[in-house]
């Protein structure tokens, strides 16, 4: 699975886990809406530090009462959000 496609897995998964859009989960992490978009509609990619930006953001973010897609590794919490 590409990073892309990984990324846009957990975008998925989360946003039907809380009943929003893939719009909503973009804003949550960058404050604007178009990061899933762009990657949907336009077949963007994105830059190695942003996607670990948006991984790191999933793992600390991820709900409790949703398992984590057995097929994506799951990455460690942030040092800052451990603390």
């Amino acid at each position: 699975m590409s990073q892309t496609a990984l990324l846009l897995h957990l975008a998925q998964t989360l946003a039907a886990h809380e009943s929003v859009g893939h719009f909503a989960i973009s804003m949550r992490i960058f404050g604007k809406g178009d990061f899933f978009h762009n990657i949907i509609a336009k077949g963007a990619d994105c830059r190695t530090r942003t996607a670990e930006r948006v991984l790191t953001w999933f793992a600390d973010n991820w709900p409790a009462d949703l398992e984590w897609p057995r097929d994506i590794p799951r990455p460690p919490k942030s040092k800052k959000e451990a603390a």
